[in-house]
């Protein structure tokens, strides 16, 4: 029996996983995937190398993944600038692969080698890989994929600060009302990770980009698509509720621009003998605090608009009768 039957058997070790992942991703580029049989085997291979990084990071059913190993995997990963690979060519990935990918995303992120993440820092390092990610949106094929991978990299305050102040920010005003409805919904969620995981990172970008910010926000509030109108009035609850936005909160509800959108879907739903429980919970959850905002609205910003002034007396007395 020859030698390189044994050494089939033996299981890679991480620094073989690595290249393994990295060469078949290299063919993808060579002249001979112009024939289709050479570029189904290309993504075949690669499939192959992401079943195998897959049991080492999560082990088989069988065996506990070593720790040690899933070390070394991830240094070599990031040494061997695998992770941008693993990035820009998941568009051409098929679903097994995708599927394995996005398995594996989650894990690589956690791990820490020395008390660091490493492939945190190398995202922090080349940080196109997250404006890649987002416009990823745009294409229904990998959306769904491409959106659990940016929610796993929004759980770190650095890269959803990136992505807050990144051009690629303003886009999920746009995907969050696609035609797909699934695409435009996990974007939503992805959006609502943006606004509410770190709080005070959110705090500092609406500080900086108040206007600019709000002024796209109202769009999603004055959406024609009813889902949209009540997604976006309970998200702008949540972070705006958080006390690092105590301030924003207040300069925003008492600009009367704001404040005539604001009062116009609260007359909806308050109005609404069978509004959904979520928004019956969000009006009860915030009702002393609307309350108060209203009842302390200026005079002379309000007075000059009767019709105001009206829907706001009916507003707070709604409010007022809201229980869960």
């Amino acid at each position: 029996m020859s030698f390189s039957f044994f050494k089939a058997l033996r299981p890679k070790t991480p620094q073989e996983v690595a290249k393994s992942i990295k060469e078949s991703f290299m063919a993808l580029d060579t002249k001979t995937v112009v024939e289709v049989k050479a570029l189904e085997k290309a993504l075949e291979e690669i499939e192959k190398n992401f079943a195998t990084m897959r049991t080492m990071l999560s082990g088989d059913g069988e065996s506990e993944p070593n720790s040690d190993q899933i070390s070394q995997l991830v240094e070599e990963i990031c040494r061997e600038d695998v992770l941008t690979l693993l990035i820009h060519k998941l568009p051409i990935l098929g679903w097994e692969a995708r599927k394995d990918l996005v398995h594996c995303w989650s894990i690589l992120l956690k791990q820490k080698v020395e008390c660091n993440y490493c492939c945190v820092e190398y995202i922090e390092q080349h940080l196109e890989l997250l404006d890649f990610l987002v416009v990823c949106y745009d294409n229904k094929e990998i959306a769904l994929s491409t959106g659990i991978m940016l929610r796993d990299c929004i759980k770190f305050p650095s890269l959803a600060k990136y992505i807050l102040e990144s051009a690629s920010f303003v886009l999920f005003f746009k995907f969050v009302e696609l035609a797909n409805f699934d695409v435009a919904s996990d974007a939503f969620s992805t959006f609502k990770d943006l606004l509410t995981k770190h709080p005070d990172v959110v705090s500092e970008f609406l500080n900086a980009h108040y206007d600019e910010f709000f002024d796209l926000y109202e769009k999603l509030l004055t959406s024609p698509n009813y889902v949209t109108r009540r997604q976006s009035l309970k998200l702008l609850s949540e972070f705006l509720l958080e006390s690092p936005n105590t301030q924003i909160m207040r300069r925003y509800i008492l600009e009367v621009r704001y404040m005539k959108v604001m009062m116009t879907l609260l007359r909806v739903f308050v109005a609404n003998p069978n509004k959904p429980r979520d928004v019956k919970i969000i009006l009860a959850k915030n009702k002393e605090k609307l309350l108060e905002l209203l009842q302390n609205l200026s005079p002379g910003k309000g007075s000059e608009d009767e019709q105001f002034e009206e829907e706001k007396e009916f507003i707070i007395k709604e409010i007022g009768k809201v229980s869960v």
